[in-house]
């Protein structure tokens, strides 16, 4: 290891957002660390490691932080994004499913930064970037589950900020709107978005933004390299940025 490479572990690498992340992160010459439960597939970086494992049980984390010390002994960024989401309304959520939710969102944030810690602190300096979401500010029915895991992101992520501080490690989170991956398209048969098509449903939604459109996954990633990059964020830490289109400046009224 070359004192010049820089270290990324990304988590739910495999989804839209993470692939994202994956390829910026590649891009700007760092060294990618990538952890799904699903296969990566072709195109992960050659130079990277990716573990295939479920974050959402606990006892497997041993075990990844095993294989990603033997890789490096330091990480001078983490981005905690997998994700689950149950659309369904509340009182039909099952405790199996919230459970999963908070299982698979919340509880790996904690879990990531107490096994990862000692590698985030090896890099002098280095960042957190919690992928939480605009449903932890604005939310809407049936995805209830998901949007109390969001809002825990946005706290923890100030408590992190807080507790790090001395140790040379900020904290911040991205939130992300409306963004053109499988998660949201899926998300869009929960019916409370009209259209006869997936097409129609997603171009009623984009009319919902200031910007007129869906976001596409490089742009959360774009974000997220900001605040993982030290010499772009250095001053930042304990915030929330917010990448929706303008979807949350607008009135609900108007």
């Amino acid at each position: 290891m070359s004192e010049a490479e820089k270290f990324v572990m990304i988590t739910g690498s495999a989804g839209g957002i993470g692939r994202a992340c994956v390829a910026l992160f590649f891009r700007q010459g760092w060294r990618v660390i990538g952890i799904d439960k699903n296969e990566f597939g072709k195109g992960f970086p050659a130079n990277g490691l990716f573990i295939k494992a479920d974050i959402s049980q606990p006892d497997q984390f041993a075990a990844i932080y095993k294989n990603v010390h033997e890789f490096t002994p330091v990480l001078h960024a983490l981005v905690n994004n997998a994700a689950l989401q149950v659309s369904k309304p509340l009182v039909e959520t099952t405790v199996e499913e919230w459970d999963l939710v908070i299982a698979t969102n919340l509880r790996p944030v904690f879990l990531s930064a107490r096994y990862f810690h000692d590698l985030l602190v090896n890099a002098r300096d280095s960042a957190i970037v919690n992928i939480s979401s605009v449903h932890a500010v604005q939310t809407s029915t049936n995805i209830s589950a998901y949007a109390a895991s969001k809002g825990g992101i946005l706290a923890i992520t100030r408590a992190m900020a807080i507790e790090f501080a001395q140790e040379g490690i900020r904290v911040n989170a991205v939130l992300p709107g409306a963004v053109d991956t499988p998660m949201l398209r899926e998300g869009l048969n929960r019916g409370q978005h009209s259209g006869s098509s997936m097409t129609d449903r997603l171009d009623n939604l984009a009319r919902k933004t200031v910007n007129g459109r869906i976001g596409q996954p490089d742009e959360i990633a774009q974000a997220v390299y900001f605040l993982a990059d030290g010499s772009q964020s250095s001053f930042m830490t304990g915030q929330a940025l917010i990448v929706d289109g303008g979807a949350t400046a607008r009135l609900s009224t108007e």
